[in-house]
């Protein structure tokens, strides 16, 4: 800052350093001037000086800043003149954090009444003129009975969807009992299958042979009709659709008057096969018959569940396994395949809730190296939920037996597509050392694994496991609503495990194209019985 005094003394000019602006420029008069007058002058420039030097400090800022000397004044005073209410604010903000953080380790009191709604809230608010923590302690307590309300919901909509998925849709219980009747009546659906020129071929090896367990007719007729159109070759394809004494007669009619020509169908009961006698399967009767077992799986699910305690997605995982079907023996027969089909070299068995999207005939060429089962592991993968399972999933090792005997963090493997050696499979102990460890599991009350057939075939095929690339086997359809759409259209078979099954209303919208897309709703058994489109 700089005074300027003009020669005559008849004017001083106040100006910036650098010259630019004139802030102040005072004239005095030609005529005299007396030293009174000079006085005030100097009183008044004392006084102004502390302004006029801010005001040069901003202006020297100005060039940085990019604004004018009034704005950066506002910008820079503004706040320090003008903030108080900020910080009332911003004061209140914080006494109300702290409110928060002293009532977060109060208990909410049993006993006091909570509004309703966030409406009730207000209210009472306004009536009670609540302090700050009585405030903070009744938001806690509307807050943790919503938290809770919505858990026991969850549970509660676990259990339903687990009903749901053990339970007989009307339109496929309608449809088995339509083709029952069929089978009495007509005497086309009675009709020997395969034609008897065609029996040779059921111990033909140089055809693709697949078995197909079931007692569900529906999904039997997409899975059989998918691999027919998948294959390059469906006139090599053979299927043995193996079901239950009361679904025999349905699942004959259906495939007697719905032939997946040019492939060849057999239709037996587990009744029809000598070998599935009392003696044969001992431990399997007692599954079926043992209390403890059938109580596990039509009791009370809830019953000694310590909820609190559980997820929901443990609790999902556990009524999964609780599935009836676990204990049906369509479910543990493919532990009996080298016996029931003596004459067969190399099978694929199929579970019912599949579809086949590509032609399977590659994998008899699949050098297994002596093992037994062709299967794709589940230890590894893009999906860290369906792909993540190793012996630790299944097994209890917390029981002596299971941690002496197991690693836990050996890969499990999947069943419901698996390529079976059954030559190299009859010079094995597997069958036995299947039943020696389901006795062993209901000897200590099923405490070894939650009851089911892969736990005891993972033990049963240890050491005769053969990795196959994943791609021909894709799972978690049933219980994965993420299921990446781009990988479903890639993959060889596709699994809906799980209890999601796409012929259910739970089934997932999105997923349910896959499977339905070879159901025939143009038959007359279908469209009577109004199946799920």
């Amino acid at each position: 800052m700089q005074l300027h005094f003009s020669p005559s003394m008849r004017s001083i000019t106040i100006s910036s350093s650098n010259g630019f602006i004139d802030f102040m420029k005072l004239k005095i008069a030609a005529r005299h001037i007396s030293y009174r007058t000079l006085f005030h002058a100097i009183l008044i420039l004392a006084c102004l000086l502390p302004f006029v030097f801010i005001i040069t400090a901003l202006v020297t800022l100005e060039g940085v800043n990019k604004c004018s000397s009034f704005d950066c004044l506002g910008r820079r005073l503004g706040p320090k003149l003008l903030r108080r209410g900020e910080d009332s604010g911003l004061r209140l903000v914080n006494e109300l954090y702290e409110t928060l953080n002293q009532v977060n380790s109060v208990e909410v009191p049993n006993d006091i009444k909570l509004p309703e709604n966030f409406r009730q809230l207000v209210t009472e608010m306004k009536d009670n003129k609540y302090d700050a923590k009585e405030f903070a302690v009744i938001l806690k307590g509307m807050m943790e009975r919503s938290e809770k309300e919505i858990r026991e919901s969850k549970f509660a909509e676990l259990m339903n969807k687990h009903f749901a998925a053990s339970s007989i849709p009307k339109g496929i219980h309608c449809l088995s009992l339509r083709l029952t009747d069929e089978y009495s009546s007509n005497a086309h659906a009675r009709r020997q299958l395969p034609s008897p020129e065609l029996l040779p071929v059921l111990s033909g090896n140089s055809y693709y042979h697949f078995i197909l367990s079931t007692d569900n007719i529906l999904a039997a007729s997409v899975v059989v009709t998918s691999a027919v159109q998948s294959s390059l070759t469906p006139e090599k394809i053979v299927f043995h659709v193996i079901t239950d004494k009361k679904t025999y007669a349905g699942m004959h009619s259906w495939f007697a008057l719905n032939p997946s020509s040019p492939a060849i169908i057999e239709v037996k009961g587990v009744h029809q096969f000598d070998w599935l006698t009392r003696d044969n399967v001992p431990v399997l009767e007692a599954v079926e018959n043992h209390y403890g077992v059938r109580n596990y799986y039509h009791g009370n699910h809830l019953a000694g569940a310590n909820l609190s305690d559980t997820t929901p997605r443990s609790f999902a995982s556990k009524l999964q396994a609780r599935s009836p079907k676990y204990i049906s023996l369509l479910n543990h027969i493919r532990i009996y395949l080298p016996e029931l089909f003596p004459n067969l070299d190399k099978v694929v068995f199929l579970d019912d809730d599949i579809v086949i999207q590509r032609d399977l005939s590659p994998l008899w060429e699949v050098d297994l190296g002596g093992k037994v089962n062709g299967a794709v592991e589940t230890c590894k993968g893009d999906d860290t939920w369906v792909m993540s399972k190793r012996f630790r999933t299944y097994f209890n090792f917390s029981h002596p037996l299971i941690s002496k005997s197991l690693d836990p963090e050996e890969c499990a493997w999947a069943y419901g597509m698996n390529i079976f050696d059954l030559r190299a499979w009859r010079t094995t102990n597997i069958r036995e050392k299947y039943h020696m460890w389901l006795k062993e599991n209901l000897k200590s009350n099923m405490t070894l694994w939650r009851l089911g057939t892969l736990p005891p075939a993972l033990i049963a095929f240890r050491g005769h496991v053969q990795p196959i690339d994943p791609s021909w086997h894709m799972l978690g359809l049933g219980y994965q609503n993420n299921t990446n759409i781009e990988n479903v259209k890639k993959a060889a078979v596709i699994h809906y495990n799980g209890q999601s099954k796409p012929w259910l209303e739970i089934g997932f919208d999105h997923l349910r194209p896959f499977w339905s897309k070879y159901v025939n709703y143009s038959n007359d058994f279908v469209k009577n019985c109004n199946i799920l489109e």
